[in-house]
């Protein structure tokens, strides 16, 4: 049974009727159904008997901070504008679109670096799970206190060197290298994406003259064998997998639902809309993460 390690959640009560909900404070989150007693109850008695949870976070939990994600009905990325994040190859061998790539981030990074964990972020650093993998780039749950965590696509707070993976430079440290570098440079963006970008046109470039990237899978690129490897051996130690926010739609973290379904593992999904991995789900439930993870009774 999971533990809660530094507070409670109160017993909340609520009404079974499926009224739409849009909150004005959440810019970024699809329209949704307010969670049903029946889904309260299923799900509450799913957490009970999960001895070893391991949870699977996606992009939805972190829109209720305030970052789009790229793939949620009519407010994603993907819905909202015909812009696609630069792929691995392009990155590596344009210089221009390197340039670009930089100039985006620096004009992001005070933005995507203010945002702050939500409630489930909160609640999931309180849990006591077997382990979690996220493949958000955000840090909110690391910011939030969740420990037993692995970053599947890594983390845009740290800088790694192309050439010889040097990890020591934080984000933090390069904005001040490319602000030496360019001390004129004063372009402005009111846009943000799910991984610190955002869109500039040719003329608002800069210049960089280190050779490195944000300690991130770019799209086209391959999440860490080790880190796979790892991944999987904790889940074959689990008895139970959440998952939460995410659509599955990548591989990388499809990859644990075929997996968790070979072992015969019971799995439940909360997600506003489809997820690819619905077919392998016991439980799902199409809501938003912060309208049901409040109402769980969890035992110390």
């Amino acid at each position: 049974m999971i533990k809660q390690i530094s507070r409670s959640i109160p017993k909340l009560y609520f009404s079974s009727s499926a009224t739409q909900l849009k909150s004005p404070n959440h810019n970024y989150v699809p329209s949704h159904q307010k969670p049903s007693t029946d889904d309260i109850d299923k799900f509450q008695k799913f957490i009970s008997n999960s001895q070893r949870l391991f949870i699977i976070t996606g992009a939805g939990i972190s829109t209720e901070s305030g970052i789009p994600d790229y793939r949620s009905e009519g407010v994603g990325l993907y819905a909202r504008t015909t812009n696609r994040p630069m792929m691995y190859q392009e990155f590596l061998t344009n210089a221009k679109r390197y340039k670009m790539y930089w100039a985006r981030n620096y004009i992001g990074w005070p933005t995507f670096s203010s945002f702050q964990p939500n409630e489930t972020h909160k609640i999931f650093a309180a849990w006591e799970v077997f382990w979690h993998v996220t493949q958000n780039v955000d840090s909110l749950l690391t910011k939030a206190g969740c420990e037993l965590l692995s970053e599947l696509h890594g983390c845009s707070a740290r800088v790694v060197c192309v050439d010889c993976g040097y990890k020591s430079l934080t984000r933090e440290e390069l904005q001040e290298i490319i602000l030496k570098q360019n001390p004129n440079w004063t372009v402005q963006s009111n846009t943000i994406n799910p991984d610190a970008d955002v869109h500039l046109n040719e003329e608002q470039l800069g210049d960089l003259k280190n050779r490195v990237k944000l300690d991130v899978t770019i799209f086209g690129d391959n999440v860490d064998r080790r880190l796979v490897d790892f991944l999987k051996e904790q889940l074959s130690k689990s008895d139970s997998v959440l998952v939460a926010g995410s659509s599955l739609e990548v591989m990388s973290s499809y990859r644990f639902i075929l997996a968790a379904q070979q072992l015969k593992m019971l799995i439940a999904i909360f997600n506003i809309g489809r997820t690819r991995g619905d077919h392998a789900a016991q439980l799902k439930i199409s809501t938003r993460c912060g309208s049901i993870l409040p109402l769980l009774q969890i035992n110390s």
